[in-house]
């Protein structure tokens, strides 16, 4: 008689650790036995170096089943309180479009895609990005414009940087306007400090008194104020300095563009296009600079080239500039942008069109103007004479009555010095919210009424020199998708051309593309997280603040730190954070002269990037043939650094995809001459349960939520990199000017614009670590089966270029095609471009070794999948020997000629191969096919004739 189980027996303690790995425990049984291995147990004893393995498990509490973690988080989340923010600084209510909201924010096509270094791929997501440079080219009235940048201050510090790239005045001071954002002059002092130059922040009636390389002006500027910037623009020129101004992109649809008025250089954010608050982040920043500064650009490029057939084809160009290829002289560190935010509002611009923006452009405007009116009428002085959005007003005794006023009627006004608030409208403010303005400054007897003012002559806050005349956003894109069925088909379109995790495993190595759950995406659009203003009262974000004082606490049990900082936004600005750290502290024991960072010649580019940025002195340590660090060369370079060691900055496992034997000696050798060790957390997700970075050695080491902790990549962005220290570092991590931060130095200045940087996508690191718990282990053990798994099955037509002990890989493998190449003149890239033709995005070209691809297939990946990417290989391997054999001409192939697309098919076929062989050469190709919408892309041509902007419907038809 069956026993029935009891209800015990029937709970799921493993729920959602099921759903997160790809491969369940049969298939997991079957790889082991391929790798010739009983148990898992085994392989991670082959694999990770006993000195360095965590005893016991993760001290972090049983996991949550979905259900469980999304009431527990939404406990949170109604612990924020929902008030009208009209604080300003930057950072404005927006209403996101719910097309907008649903399919691309809401949808994995878009969020899970990464960033388009293959282009055949990643049309639709071009497409969008050269929608939002033309915005930004249209909107500031320049030549060029970037991708995105991380947030508004981290571009300022971009622009600093590029004036003074290019700026041929020979001063080394830069020269801040005081009515700029104050989290955008922190950004600025931070960096300039870092870079060596002078930083004055003064009154712009003093810059005449000052010989510059630059100057940063705000326009309209913190308090809401509209200057004519031309004569400061034409007196900077005249010592042949760099003009940088910041601006708000929604303004610019009324104002005269700062290009018009002289510019070198304009940025903001473009976070009111539709994005959320999200207390902070993510946002897209934008910038646009003139054609002649092209080269020294920071960010990503998208631009126009032409594919194999000559038909027009999106690309990133000017890649020569980035850090992964420049490495110490690129033009910045950035490697994350933030594509899925600037999609949003180059989406937003399409859907409103210029009409629709300029309405609400003109609609913000004129509430405020009846606010300024109503509140002059009855005496209140303005300071600001002239306004878009923002009144900057000076109440004298009455302030602190007001502010109690605004309380009870949970509006957020900008408290200002002493007798002096700010008031900021936007998109989502309306009749009502004038009214309940009103009552708060005049109290309920004021006899006021918004709409008599309307009807009445309300003075304009534009002055008339600078109201905008020129045309913007002409393009048909923005003139053709205002119905929402229209939307929505453009969108799908787009996202048809990508290819995303939501249809095949994207096996890229270094940048860990595993499962972004649906209940780890859900929380950030709840309103609670999405719609805070990051300036708001602590008070007013209580659950903000339960959840991420948890996740720290969960990432220092992970890391063995004992102290986080959440501000990086980015991978690359966790690398500045930390290195940022390590200055401070030598400088506090009297050793600012220590500048030398170590690095291994297989590091990723953003190490040395980021040494740079904080004014370090890079000297390269060799590896080994098996591609170790070189512990005799880092030795001896330690030696003669001398008192003059800062740090080494080390990944752990290696770039090589190997548990380094050494690293333990390796920090040690580090710490005997006084420096730190700076541990790059891009492949923490070999690690989480394993062994813990702080207990090896490192002192700093950032952890990227969008790879180990499952924030998407959003096809380039967002992502996050909070930094961990030790103890004696965690006094000179970054804080934040507006919200005072508990533990770091108070005159620490911030890296990023917001405290907790992009604060609303945490929601997703914790839902994965509340669901998973200490059973984060079982994820990286599955992760470094899957690719043990990967490079057994793989090694035998391609070489594993490096492996460790027992001959075991980490969590990524490095397959080596130059042998291959060598003989038969198949590339690398030929393989990545085939690849497509079977459904897959390639592995990492190139990197760290040119000629290799590297594999990185995580633990979400079934074993069926495995299978699927391994028989795409060893079907391209039999394809390369139908070229050493002869069968076929070594330029006319599948290979060389891959991608193939549906202009191949109904063209006129006359090549070596079928087309059976060319679009459909498995079974999974046959019944799930996936089409490239265009040919291989010409990258040379692109960059010779460089266009970044939307191309004239003419040039398709051509």
């Amino acid at each position: 008689m069956s026993q029935t189980p009891s209800l015990s027996q029937l709970q799921q303690p493993d729920a959602f650790l099921r759903r997160h790995l790809g491969p369940d425990a049969a298939e997991q049984q079957a790889m082991l036995e391929v790798l010739g291995l009983a148990s898992r147990d085994e392989l991670i004893e082959q694999t990770v170096p006993p000195a360095i393995c965590l005893t016991g498990e993760l001290q972090l509490p049983a996991a949550l089943d979905e259900q469980a973690a999304l009431a527990k988080l939404r406990g949170y989340a109604e612990q924020n309180q929902l008030w009208t923010s009209l604080i300003g600084m930057g950072y404005y209510g927006t209403v996101t479009p719910t097309v907008i909201l649903r399919n691309v924010l809401e949808n994995p096509g878009w969020y899970t895609a990464y960033t388009p270094y293959q282009p055949e791929i990643a049309q639709g997501r071009l497409e969008a990005l050269l929608n939002f440079q033309q915005l930004t080219i249209d909107l500031t009235g320049l030549d060029l414009a970037s991708a995105s940048l991380l947030d508004e201050a981290t571009a300022a510090a971009e622009a600093m940087a590029l004036a003074k790239r290019v700026a041929k005045a020979k001063s080394n001071l830069f020269f801040v306007d005081e009515h700029c954002h104050p989290q955008t002059i922190s950004v600025v002092s931070t960096r300039a400090e870092a870079f060596g130059f002078e930083l004055v922040v003064d009154d712009v009636a003093n810059l005449g008194r000052h010989q510059v390389f630059g100057a940063l002006l705000q326009y309209p500027d913190t308090h809401g104020e509209i200057r004519d910037l031309k004569p400061l623009i034409e007196h900077l020129h005249a010592q042949q300095a760099l003009a940088c101004v910041a601006t708000d992109l929604l303004s610019l649809l009324l104002l005269t563009p700062p290009g018009e008025l002289g510019a070198d250089v304009v940025f903001g954010s473009a976070q009111r296009f539709g994005v959320p608050m999200g207390y902070g982040g993510p946002h897209a920043a934008f910038f646009a600079t003139r054609d002649e500064f092209k080269r020294a650009m920071p960010g990503r490029i998208i631009g126009v080239s032409k594919d194999a057939r000559g038909n027009i084809a999106l690309r990133m160009a000017l890649q020569t500039r980035e850090q992964h290829i420049r490495r110490e002289k690129a033009n910045s560190n950035i490697c994350t942008a933030q594509v899925l935010l600037a999609n949003i509002a180059a989406f937003y611009a399409v859907y409103h069109g210029p009409q629709g923006l300029k309405r609400i452009a003109q609609r913000v405007h004129r509430l405020t103007a009846i606010l300024a009116a109503g509140l002059e009428q009855k005496g209140v002085q303005r300071l600001n004479e002239h306004f878009f959005d923002t009144l900057t007003l000076e109440v004298g005794g009455a302030q602190s009555a007001i502010i109690e006023s605004a309380k009870a009627a949970r509006i957020n006004l900008r408290i200002l010095g002493r007798g002096q608030l700010g008031i900021s409208l936007d998109e989502t403010c309306d009749e009502d919210t004038v009214e309940r303005l009103f009552d708060i400054f005049l109290g309920a007897d004021h006899g006021l009424s918004v709409e008599a003012l309307d009807a009445g002559q309300v003075p304009e806050g534009i002055p008339a020199g600078l109201r905008r005349s020129s045309p913007y956003l002409t393009h048909p894109v923005f003139n053709a998708h205002h119905s929402e069925t229209e939307m929505l088909r453009y969108l799908k379109q787009l996202e048809n051309k990508d290819l995303a995790l939501n249809q095949s495993m994207i096996p890229l190595g270094s940048c860990t593309m595993k499962l972004n759950a649906t209940s780890e995406m859900i929380p950030i659009t709840w309103p609670e997280f999405a719609n805070l203003h990051p300036f708001v009262p602590r008070e007013q974000a209580q659950g903000y603040t339960l959840m991420i004082d948890e996740l720290e606490e969960w990432l220092r049990a992970i890391t063995g730190f004992d102290a986080i900082c959440m501000q990086p936004n980015s991978g690359a600005q966790g690398e500045y954070a930390g290195l940022l750290a390590i200055r401070r502290y030598h400088e506090s024991r009297g050793d600012a002269h220590r500048n030398i960072c170590l690095i291994p010649a297989s590091a990723h580019g953003t190490n040395p990037a980021s040494a740079q940025m904080a004014s370090m002195r890079v000297v390269i340590v060799e590896c080994d043939a098996e591609g170790n660090v070189d512990l005799e060369d880092l030795k001896r370079k330690a030696a003669e650094a001398g008192e003059q060691l800062a740090c080494l900055m080390a990944t752990y496992p290696s770039t090589h995809g190997v548990y380094e034997e050494g690293i333990r000696e390796i920090c040690e050798v580090i710490h005997a001459h006084g420096g730190q060790v700076y541990m790059d957390g891009a492949n923490l997700n070999a690690q989480v349960g394993l062994a813990r970075p702080a207990d090896i050695g490192a002192d700093v080491s950032h952890m990227n939520l969008h790879k180990t902790f499952c924030i998407p990549h959003g096809g380039g962005g967002p992502g996050m990199g909070p930094i961990g220290v030790r103890a004696h570092l965690a006094p000179f991590v970054a804080n934040h000017p507006v919200i005072e931060l508990k533990g770091p130095n108070p005159e620490n200045g911030a890296v990023s614009a917001a405290p907790w940087g992009s604060a609303s996508i945490l929601p997703i690191s914790w839902m994965y670590i509340a669901m998973m718990g200490p059973q984060l282990a079982d994820a990286t053990e599955v992760a470094i089966l899957n690719a043990n798994y990967l490079a057994k099955q793989l090694g035998g037509a391609f070489p594993v270029l490096f492996s460790g002990r027992n001959d075991r890989v980490a969590h990524e493998c490095i397959l080596d095609l130059r042998p291959l190449k060598a003989e038969t003149g198949i590339s690398e890239e030929d393989v990545a471009k085939r690849l497509m033709d079977y459904g897959f995005h390639a592995p990492t070209m190139s990197f760290p070794v040119p000629g290799t691809l590297m594999v990185e297939p995580t633990e979400s990946e079934s074993k069926h999948e495995l299978d699927r990417f391994i028989e795409a290989m060893l079907s391209i391997r039999a394809e390369i020997a139908k070229v050493q054999n002869g069968d076929w001409p070594a330029e006319d192939n599948p290979l060389k000629r891959a991608p193939h697309t549906l202009a191949d098919v109904i063209g006129v076929w006359e090549r070596p191969y079928s087309i059976a062989e060319a679009v459909t050469p498995t079974e999974h190709a046959r019944a799930h096919k996936y089409w490239p919408t265009v040919n291989r892309v010409d990258n040379v041509y692109g960059d010779r004739n460089l266009f970044c902007a939307c191309v004239p419907l003419d040039d398709y038809r051509e």
